[in-house]
């Protein structure tokens, strides 16, 4: 992919989620891939909080939310760790990290989008919460120090970079030894036809970048990550497809058989090493 082009989906990517921001400032939600709506629908970003949850945070972070599941149910957090969202958005999952990780314990978000970051500090404000940082910057040059984070979180961003290698090098390079890597993110499953996922385009930004779940895992791996693990939570099928595509102006019945259960939301694990210690594998290296 030439430079130009790299910058050209960037450049999509910032606006789709600009108009997002201002929707949701003149009241509306938004869906996966900034989609506008007015009560977001759509399979991959409905029912992923519970009221529990919501309750505690102001709504426009709620409204705000453009992700494909939920890290921070997920993610085994611990007070007083330090933890970084990858493209926070209206700050959601932010907040959710810094009340688990207390007040000895902070939370970033990241993200290059100026509209959402001024949703994520009002809510910050709203929130009242002094445990939290919004930074400027983008995900494949994240601003932070060698070593400095515990945890890395992400929603349903990472599949929208151009440079997804790049992103994982990062990640890996901010963690400290022994932290951990746990993102939501959609994943393919075995083949897809190039014609069908230019044709899923159509199902905004969430599908189009996806990796195939194998290859996910070795982009990890490359990245120096271990104990890797990749987590269906949403399995979508024909009707999820058919849902989200009728009125874009394709056959959707058509095209949501082809792509049925080979798209997924899935809980992404990973491990930096840490050499000082006796490795470990599984779930409970990430508790």
């Amino acid at each position: 992919m030439s430079t130009t082009e790299v910058s050209n989906i960037k450049e999509v990517v910032k606006q789709k989620y600009g108009e997002a921001a201002l929707r949701v400032k003149a009241g509306g939600s938004s869906c996966c891939g900034a989609t506008a709506a007015t009560g977001c629908c759509d399979p991959i970003t409905s029912n992923l909080y519970d009221v529990s949850q919501t309750g505690q945070l102001p709504e426009e972070a709620v409204l705000a939310s453009l992700g494909c599941g939920n890290p921070t149910a997920l993610a085994q957090l611990h007070e007083g760790e330090t933890v970084l969202d990858l493209g926070s958005g209206g700050g959601i999952d932010v907040l959710l990290s810094a009340r688990r990780v207390g007040p000895s314990g902070k939370a970033y978000g990241l993200d290059m989008t100026e509209e959402m970051l001024a949703i994520a500090n009002e809510n910050k404000r709203k929130s009242g919460l002094t445990n939290v940082e919004f930074l400027k910057g983008e995900i494949e040059n994240i601003p932070l120090p060698d070593n400095s984070m515990d945890v890395i979180i992400s929603n349903c961003v990472i599949n929208l970079s151009v440079d997804k290698d790049r992103v994982l090098r990062e990640a890996f390079r901010v963690l400290k030894p022994g932290g951990r890597f746990a993102v939501s993110d959609v994943v393919t499953r075995g083949e897809i036809l190039p014609e069908i996922r230019r044709s899923v385009l159509a199902w905004v930004g969430c599908i189009a970048g996806a990796l195939e779940e194998s290859e996910y895992r070795s982009k990890l791996a490359a990245a120096g990550f271990e104990a890797i693990e990749v987590e269906p939570t949403r399995v979508y099928r024909t009707e999820d497809a058919r849902e989200f595509l009728a009125g874009q102006g394709i056959d959707a019945d058509a095209l949501a058989q082809q792509v049925d259960g080979k798209f997924l939301s899935a809980f992404i694990r990973a491990l930096k090493p840490n050499r000082s210690k006796e490795a470990c594998c599984g779930p409970t290296c990430f508790s």
